[in-house]
């Protein structure tokens, strides 16, 4: 009964720990993960919508414009302050209008309070281009931001490959070097096994033995770095154990060579050109013109007080519709000004632009020839490595024999280690060299 207790509190124990859980992950994977994580690529994505609503709000120009006002005044009698009657009028200004109206007016009073209320209308008819290459200039801004936001994307996922290749780089190499550990152990097993080793063999190869120990100790923690990095961007748990399915290919296909047309970056400083060329356009006609129509209405009502301000007899209408030619005479300058400073940030941007081309141009064709030239010594250094395997078997055989000492078994491990980790690293050179096409120029 006993027994059967602590089992069940056992089993209970591992049903509620939070066990460690493999994630396998391939290199698309990795690349959407990394994409949809990404800070900048959501920074660009609000870009292009804050230059969409830019759009909207040079738009709005086209369109009629509603405006309402009320304006409600109390005339205050300067004569009188706290009195509750109207502005009286002064007896000699009444006598004047008594003589011109035939009335007696030396009791005039104005009304002191007052409401004044209108809509007004205008809808622009022709504006010389002011509001059409504004427009044209936020278009161009528009496509801008959506450029950029390409050229972030694949900087995004270029970064993507690159974490998750170093990454299976380091777990390559910790297999690398606990298979050389294994083999010095396998070596020095070899040699006791023979019944008395020589001493300085011995003390050699457990030296050699010590230092690879360090260098699985060391791999290891690369590994764990790369992998936490991997983990972080890809927004996987970090205790999630991190299993890496694509592996380094063995063949490359050749990369052909051709004319780059097109990129993000070329798009983006053109669309930057157009954007200032549009501007400066615009600037130009603030100096001319302005062709609208206006219309308005106006309700004006007045009374001694609030209360009978609205009687039908008190309240006065009027409207009027037309057209409104506004003309600028007198600026100081400052249309041509700023129209100029707009020519030249243009200018500034096809210079910027001639630049790129030639700089992105070469570095394209350059990650086509390193590719191409990686892929023609890869044969090589897979067929040195091969042969240095092949001399290490032969080596260790002997050592095994005591036909060779273990300084010379050392020398021969060690170089076919370090072409594991050159073969190794060529490859992901390789495949970083092809992102970079991809890049550039996908």
């Amino acid at each position: 009964m006993r027994k059967f207790k602590l089992l069940c509190a056992l089993l209970c124990g591992v049903m509620f720990v939070n066990p460690l859980f493999a994630y396998d992950l391939s290199l698309n994977d990795a690349v959407e993960k990394i994409i949809a994580e990404s800070n900048d690529l959501k920074k660009a994505d609000a870009n292009v919508k804050k230059a969409k609503a830019s759009l909207d709000a040079v738009n709005a120009n086209r369109w009629v414009n509603v405006s309402a006002n009320a304006t409600y005044m109390n005339l205050v009698n300067v004569a009188h302050p706290s009195s509750d009657q109207g502005v009286e009028l002064p007896a000699e200004f009444g006598g004047m209008l008594s003589q011109v109206l035939q009335h007696d007016m030396t009791n005039f009073q104005i009304p002191d309070n007052y409401l004044i209320a209108g809509v007004t209308a205008t809808q622009p008819i022709y504006t010389f281009g002011k509001i059409g290459n504004a427009v044209d200039s936020v278009r161009s801004a528009i496509k801008m931001s959506e450029a950029s936001k390409e050229m972030t994307r694949r900087e995004v996922a270029y970064s993507a490959a690159d974490l998750y290749w170093t990454a299976k780089m380091t777990d390559e190499i910790v297999k690398l070097a606990q298979k050389d550990l294994d083999n010095a152990k396998v070596s020095k097993s070899k040699l006791t096994a023979t019944g008395r080793a020589n001493r300085g063999n011995l003390v050699k190869i457990e030296a050699d033995i010590a230092a690879r120990e360090i260098n699985v100790s060391d791999a290891e923690f690369n590994r764990d770095t790369a992998h936490r990095m991997l983990k972080i961007f890809a927004g996987i748990d970090e205790d999630a154990e991190l299993v890496l399915t694509d592996n380094f290919p063995t063949d490359f296909d050749v990369q052909t060579e051709k004319k780059l047309t097109s990129t993000p970056q070329w798009d983006v400083l053109n669309e930057q050109v157009r954007m200032y060329e549009s501007k400066a356009s615009s600037q130009r006609a603030n100096g001319y013109p302005t062709l609208a129509a206006v219309g308005a209405y106006d309700f004006v009502t007045f009374g001694n007080d609030i209360g009978h301000m609205f009687q039908t007899s008190q309240g006065t209408q009027a409207a009027y519709w037309g057209l409104s030619l506004q003309v600028p005479i007198f600026s100081g300058g400052l249309n041509r000004a700023n129209a100029t400073v707009d020519a030249m940030n243009a200018e500034a941007a096809r210079q910027d632009l001639d630049k790129a081309k030639k700089l992105t141009t070469e570095q394209y064709n350059t990650a086509i020839r390193q590719y191409n030239h990686l892929r023609d010594n890869l044969a090589n250094m897979q067929n040195a490595r091969d042969l240095a395997a092949k001399t290490y078997q032969f080596s260790q055989q002997r050592f095994g024999a005591g036909q060779t000492s273990a300084v010379e078994l050392a020398e021969v491990a060690s170089g076919l280690y370090q072409l594991d980790i050159g073969l190794l690293n060529a490859k992901y050179k390789l495949l970083m060299a092809k992102e970079s096409i991809k890049k550039l120029g996908e």
